[in-house]
């Protein structure tokens, strides 16, 4: 059974969801997402012995909004002030796309609360614009210049929406208010150069079809952390967790048994 709950961390009133008993797992989830769209995996691997939460991460599901934009130690801090909360000395931490780029934070900064870690689709390789991006990217800038200008302040908005969804941010566009800013910080990092400053055990899993990050990322996360393996899901895309639950639960209680 899975339950609810509301903690304050940080003045923040974050939602999480914790299922079955045994050895903590933690479960952040990608940027747009939520607890919900990893309920299926969680129930599977809470029931096979561990205890299983999944955070709201702050901006998503039920929790709030930071007041000013953050980074991604920022989110960090907030997983250890969370672990800290409720009582837990070592985690096993599964981070998707967003939430992956969180837990490789984590893994650097707080290596001595981290048991095995597990990159799903994991976001934070930043890759040199292409030439289509770079021309965009020029032209915003001559916009940016004309929509500062009075007659047309009031389009400023729209048109930086449709720019960022050009330069294949599109959740960009569908954030709001301090997350766009948060957005905007979270991809000016580069995550590449902390890649082999992981000290634990990562399992990487990937889905073949994956277009939002590509599997070349896969490989190169392989490449960079020291102890890694890949696991590659043909039929699967950016949500593996949504798509093949059963595969991706049975993936990692492999990992973590091994």
């Amino acid at each position: 059974m899975i339950n609810e709950k509301e903690i304050l961390i940080d003045n923040l009133q974050i939602n999480y969801k914790i299922a079955g008993e045994g050895e903590p797992l933690l479960i952040l989830h990608g940027w747009g997402g939520s607890s919900d769209s990893w309920s299926e995996v969680q129930e599977i691997l809470a029931s096979q012995g561990f205890k299983v939460i999944v955070l709201d991460l702050p901006g998503f599901g039920k929790s709030k909004s930071p007041s000013f934009p953050w980074g991604v130690a920022d989110y960090s801090e907030l997983v250890l002030n969370f672990i800290n909360k409720i009582g837990l000395e070592k985690v096993d931490l599964i981070g998707h796309s967003f939430g992956g780029r969180i837990s490789i934070k984590f893994a650097v900064l707080y290596p001595e609360r981290l048991r095995k870690l597990i990159l799903c689709a994991s976001a934070g390789i930043k890759h040199p614009l292409n030439l289509f991006q770079l021309i965009i990217l020029k032209i915003s800038i001559v916009g940016n210049f004309l929509f500062s200008k009075r007659l047309f302040k009031r389009y400023k908005d729209i048109a930086r929406n449709f720019f960022y969804t050009l330069l294949r941010h599109k959740d960009y566009a569908k954030a709001k208010g301090v997350m766009k800013e948060t957005l905007k910080k979270v991809l000016e990092e580069d995550l590449r150069p902390e890649l082999c400053q992981i000290k634990a055990n990562t399992l990487l899993i990937w889905g073949k079809r994956d277009k939002a990050l590509p599997l070349e990322d896969a490989y190169l996360m392989k490449e960079n952390i020291p102890q890694s393996i890949l696991e590659i899901i043909p039929g699967a895309s950016h949500t593996p967790n949504l798509e093949f639950p059963e595969k991706v639960a049975g993936i990692v209680l492999h990992f973590l048994r091994s």
